[in-house]
């Protein structure tokens, strides 16, 4: 086993909160779902990520009951289920050791919040020396209100404010900005095609 799918924050948490009428891709965990089949019949490592904030009373507090896999996706017995605390999957779970015990020199990641905890963790297994899939149709954001934008403004303003940066253009500036140096960008139609040619 030399690679393993990485699937990060997936979970009922972005569902509760009112951005999610926002998300670039609501269909996102059927897109991840895809992607762990692959994983699985390849007999690839899958870990599941989930983000959680204990004590911020917020969608990311464990006791609120949202800090879960999106009901679409299912793990399997022995698949390891990591909870992290940081925006990337490494720095406050044992993502590397445990990658490091399987044989893992690949890794493909795929999840929520394109531009920070995907890109964060896709940078960091970079430098950690690992070949880096980032599967962007297989991730998913939110448009960024401007620095400017006042606290805590509803979601009608946040589309309104010609300052806010589309979910498409922070996709597509990811893709830029890892390409080439810090992972390989794919969809899940040339893995699922590139499975196909090698079965």
């Amino acid at each position: 086993m030399t690679r393993a799918l990485i699937v990060i924050d997936v979970q009922e948490s972005f569902r509760a909160r009112p951005l999610w009428e926002t998300i670039s891709d609501p269909k996102v965990a059927e897109k991840a779902d895809r992607l762990v089949r692959l994983a699985r019949q390849a007999g690839d490592l899958v870990v599941w990520v989930l983000h959680t904030a204990p004590g911020s009373g917020d969608v990311f507090d464990p006791a609120l009951g949202h800090v879960r896999l999106m009901d679409e996706l299912e793990r399997a017995e022995g698949e390891p289920l990591l909870h992290k605390t940081s925006h990337n999957a490494f720095t406050t779970t044992n993502l590397q050791q445990l990658l490091t015990e399987h044989g893992v020199r690949e890794v493909a990641v795929c999840g929520i919040r394109t531009e920070q905890c995907v890109e964060t963790t896709a940078r960091v297994a970079s430098d950690l020396g690992y070949r880096v899939t980032f599967v962007t149709d297989a991730t998913a954001t939110n448009p960024i209100p401007h620095r400017d934008a006042p606290a805590g403004q509803s979601v009608a303003d946040l589309l309104a404010d010609p300052r806010t940066l589309p979910a498409d253009e922070i996709i597509r500036r990811t893709e830029y900005a890892l390409a080439g140096r810090f992972a390989t960008i794919a969809t899940v139609d040339e893995l699922e095609a590139a499975a196909a040619h090698q079965a």
